[in-house]
C-alpha cells in the first residue's frame, strides 16, 4: 500500500508501514532524494521566520537542516545528537518518545554549541511532525542552553501534528487504517 502525494511540486509514494494494527503511517524519508530535499528546503524557505541558527534531532532532519543552511548562504546548523561523541564537553541532553522509533530515545547537544546558541534566535527543523515529541525534545535543548526558538519547520506534517498552529509545514500527511484507508 501506498500514499501517493505532491510535495513542493514533485510527486512521490509513500509507503504505508504499520505502527498499531490500527494505526499506519505513510513512510517519509528523504535520504536519497536531493531533488525532494532541495525543492522542500526552497518552499520552507519561504514561510521562515527570521533565525540565527538551525537545529535539527539526527538523523532524518540533517539533510533538511544542510540544504536550509546551504541556501541562506552556508549558515552554521547544530544537530541534536542521539549519542554523546567524544568530543563533546559538557553534554546537555534530553529525552524524547517518538512514533517511528520504538522506546525512549535521548538527544545530546556539545557544550560548544550550546554556548553559541545562548541568546540567539534558533530554527528547528526536522522531517515530519506527527506527536511532535522530536521537536519539543530539541526545543528543550535549545532551550536550556539559553536560546530562543522562533520557529520549527517541517516538510510533512502528520495527525494532530496538521491542526497545530506552532509548525511551519509544507504538505499534510494523514494517518492510515489497516486497509490503507484515511483515519478520519
Amino acid at each position: 500500500m501506498f500514499y501517493p502525494i505532491t510535495i513542493a511540486g514533485l510527486k512521490r509514494e509513500l509507503p504505508l508501514c504499520r505502527v498499531t494494527d490500527d494505526l499506519y503511517i505513510g513512510a517519509f524519508v528523504i535520504f536519497g532524494d536531493p531533488e525532494l530535499t532541495t525543492a522542500s528546503a526552497k518552499a520552507l524557505m519561504e514561510r521562515l521566520p527570521e533565525y540565527d541558527y538551525i537545529i535539527t534531532a539526527e538523523a532524518k532532519g540533517i539533510p533538511l537542516a544542510h540544504e536550509i543552511a546551504r541556501l541562506s548562504g552556508n549558515q552554521k546548523y547544530f544537530v541534536a545528537r542521539k549519542k554523546p561523541k567524544l568530543y563533546m564537553t559538557s553534554v546537555f541532553e534530553t529525552t524524547v518518545r517518538s512514533i517511528t522509533t520504538e522506546g525512549e530515545q535521548k538527544l545530546y547537544l556539545d557544550g560548544k554549541e550550546a554556548e553559541m546558541i545562548k541568546g540567539k534566535k534558533i530554527l528547528i527543523v526536522d522531517d515530519v511532525a506527527s506527536t511532535g515529541a522530536s521537536l519539543i525534545a530539541v526545543e528543550e535543548l535549545v532551550r536550556a542552553a539559553g536560546g530562543e526558538v522562533c520557529g520549527k519547520a517541517v516538510i510533512l506534517a502528520e495527525g494532530d501534528a496538521i491542526a497545530r498552529g506552532d509548525i511551519i509545514y509544507l504538505e499534510p500527511l494523514p494517518l492510515f487504517n489497516a486497509d490503507g484507508t484515511v483515519k478520519e
